[in-house]
């Protein structure tokens, strides 16, 4: 291990809010296994009270590109690889537009961006707000084009494919394992377009190492608790728990 890793670990380990983050990583981690989403809807907000918005998400990218991975191969098997290849053409195209505008707003901006997005999801869902029409290729590419959009604005690529795939006819396992992989391809294309622009930084990438172990046992819980029979109820737990993240973490409360 070279010398200054452990310098950089400790650094990493004295930052504002790190067991906090550690156990709401955690959390976000047990409601993704279990969901196939949240992870970002329960992270950024609360994140974001102690990181500036691409720290964040660059914290985030790392940590979540790695977390979901043990649940990938059931999630292949469950689902419809050509669909999530579909949204994750569009959303590399869009993805730049987001990006631009993450960079541009003010860190409060941010915050209030996304724990009104997290906010407004799990109420839109619970209230019947969704498609319910059939789900083509062309709505999967204008699916995939405004997650790239919303992911590179804000972090949260989700809410739209949530939001598309959640009155589907599609078996709960199936829509789950989309949900899963597209969410990694967009990491993916996101860590990428981070480091064509410079910002991969230490301290953010170190982060997100530390995060991964609660990561991954949070996903690893998730999926081993996740009965498809119970999808009711898992969805008002994660929705419940994306919707508390949000509301603690509106900037009118610092």
């Amino acid at each position: 291990m070279p010398m200054w890793m452990p310098e950089l670990i400790s650094h990493a380990a004295q930052h504002d809010g790190f067991y906090w983050l550690i156990l709401v990583v955690f959390i976000a981690g047990v409601v993704r296994g279990f969901s196939g989403f949240g992870t970002a809807m329960v992270f950024i907000p609360f994140a974001s009270q102690f990181m500036d918005p691409v720290s964040v998400l660059v914290a985030l990218t790392v940590m979540d590109i790695f977390g979901p991975i043990p649940n990938l191969p059931r999630a292949w098997r469950d689902g419809e690889p050509s669909s999530v290849a579909r949204l994750g053409f569009a959303t590399l195209v869009a993805l730049p537009a987001g990006i631009y505008f993450l960079l541009a707003v003010p860190a409060e901006i941010f915050r209030y961006a996304v724990s009104i997005l997290a906010i407004v999801v799990p109420l839109s869902l619970l209230a019947g707000l969704r498609y319910r029409g059939q789900i083509t290729p062309k709505l999967l590419y204008v699916g995939g084009a405004i997650a790239g959009i919303t992911g590179g604005a804000v972090g949260l690529p989700g809410p739209p494919i949530i939001m598309l795939f959640a009155a589907s006819t599609k078996a709960v396992s199936c829509i789950r394992a989309n949900i899963m992989m597209y969410l990694f391809v967009f990491d993916v294309f996101l860590l990428f377009w981070f480091a064509m622009k410079g910002h991969l930084d230490a301290l953010p990438i170190t982060l997100g190492l530390l995060f991964l172990v609660p990561s991954v046992a949070g996903n690893i819980l998730g999926a081993k608790i996740f009965d498809p029979a119970r999808e009711k109820l898992y969805r008002g737990i994660a929705y419940a728990v994306i919707f508390t993240a949000a509301l603690t973490s509106l900037p009118l409360w610092d």
